[in-house]
């Protein structure tokens, strides 16, 4: 078999597993292996599949971001993949309440098609023009129209979430859903970088603090994740790039949590510019 056939031949086996919800064999294990530059080509190709159907990318999710679980996961390094208008949507409205730390913006998600799916609260990005590599964080944020919390749903096709990072990024990221709460202008920000990295994070199930974090600990912060990202890509994967118009987001600032219908996840956050989330999850 080929290179080029077993790309394709990986890709549509686990395209399928996400269209069922079903579990696949690592195709790691499967001989001769499975490099990271088979497994974003298989990324690739999957992307071609989804695009070939109807469906739209919005944007991206940057995912193992936060250094503080690599060791569980056995993950080292940021992987990304494209975000999709089948599993994304935004929440809300444009800007927290003045002052009011203490709004939620609801939602209610089915968990039907995920596979063993987990949450992660995260930092979104949305862009207003393309950014290049090289750029300086100021640089950066003057290609950014807005910031916003937001939850990923992750999931994966691999059994009790064993893999390798090939693996990660075969199975189309670990992107589940994403959905965005309200967004925030960023223009005036002045200290976006530092704000964000400053950014302190509780994560509650049923009312119950169960995690917590710091924005730091995501590469150094929001927006230091998303440079570093911006910069590795155009080697990695060069045939991808952002666009005007598209969203990213920037990876978990908690561990990521076990979800399971009928549970109520929300956060609060330290700054009040961004709007805390609920979560109630359904069949």
């Amino acid at each position: 078999m080929t290179t080029e056939t077993r790309i394709t031949t990986i890709a549509d086996r686990l395209l399928a597993a996400y269209d069922g919800g079903h579990l696949v064999e690592l195709p790691s294990a499967q001989p001769p292996g499975l490099t990271l530059a088979q497994a974003y080509a298989v990324s690739q190709r999957i992307a071609q599949l989804r695009l070939a159907r109807g469906e739209q990318a919005v944007g991206w999710k940057i995912g193992f971001t936060n250094r503080s679980i690599w060791a569980r996961y056995g993950v080292h390094a940021p992987v990304w993949a494209p975000v999709w208008s089948s599993t994304a949507a935004l929440v809300g409205g444009d800007g927290a309440e003045d002052g009011n730390s203490d709004k939620h913006d609801e939602m209610t998600l089915s968990l039907a098609g995920l596979s063993q799916p987990r949450l992660e609260p995260e930092i979104v990005f949305g862009f207003d023009s393309a950014p290049r590599a090289g750029m300086s964080l100021q640089e950066l944020q003057g290609c950014i129209n807005w910031v916003a919390h937001g939850f990923e749903i992750v999931h994966t096709h691999y059994a009790d979430w064993r893999f390798t990072p090939p693996d990660a990024v075969a199975d189309l990221g670990l992107h589940g859903r994403l959905r965005v709460g309200p967004r925030v202008p960023v223009q005036d920000w002045a200290t976006l970088a530092d704000d964000l990295s400053a950014l302190r994070v509780e994560l509650l199930h049923d009312g119950v603090v169960k995690d917590q974090g710091r924005g730091a600990v995501v590469l150094d912060g929001p927006l230091h994740a998303l440079k570093h990202w911006i910069d590795t890509m155009v080697v990695t994967t060069p045939w991808w790039q952002v666009n005007a118009g598209d969203w990213v987001t920037t990876g978990t600032i908690t561990d990521a949590w076990p979800l399971e219908p009928g549970q109520c996840w929300q956060t609060r956050l330290s700054d009040s510019r961004l709007s805390a989330l609920t979560l109630h999850t359904v069949a």
